[in-house]
């Protein structure tokens, strides 16, 4: 495990329950408002992939995972994902609270042991989406802008939820197209 993962970890006795071994990292790290959202998205990712007929339990797992990288502050993301090897696009450099994705699908790896690739793509692809991406992913960046975490109702949602009566993907797209 990398220094800076074991930095975060070695004051945390895990369980070997995942769902509660992320609620205590996050609450660890004063994280308890993210741990609630991640759990949101991992309950709605579920309710999605039961829908679209997406693996019910990957999609919990990867909306649990999705937000785990909060421990870093904005400011600090783009000296991390350096350290640790991340390839850094041009607009996550402008915009660094978007490279979370991609620390957390290597924190979802490295500390809570995640080998499944769908899992970890859906994570690290849970805010921006990617091209190509698959009917898991779908679920987790819809799941996330459903359950989302700020106050009030999301200024997109009426439209999102039209268009998930279409499918999915008119649902993904509606965010990215708002």
């Amino acid at each position: 495990m990398h220094s800076i993962f074991r930095n975060l970890t070695q004051n945390i006795e895990f369980t070997g329950d995942l769902k509660q071994d992320i609620q205590l990292f996050l609450s660890t790290h004063n994280c308890t408002k993210t741990a609630e959202h991640c759990m949101d998205v991992g309950a709605e990712a579920r309710r999605l992939a039961l829908i679209y007929e997406a693996d019910p339990d990957a999609a919990e797992i990867a909306g649990w995972l999705h937000d785990i990288s909060i421990v870093f502050p904005n400011n600090q993301r783009i000296a991390v994902s350096r350290e640790l090897q991340i390839e850094i696009l041009p607009e996550e450099e402008i915009f660094p609270m978007i490279i979370h994705q991609k620390l957390s699908k290597v924190m979802a790896r490295d500390i809570f042991k995640i080998t499944d690739t769908e899992i970890l793509d859906a994570v690290g692809c849970h805010t921006t989406l990617r091209a190509h991406s698959t009917l898991l992913d779908q679920v987790v960046f819809v799941a996330d802008k459903i359950a989302w975490d700020q106050p009030g109702e999301p200024p997109y949602i009426q439209e999102l939820n039209r268009s998930l009566t279409i499918s999915l993907t008119h649902g993904a797209f509606s965010y990215i197209d708002f």
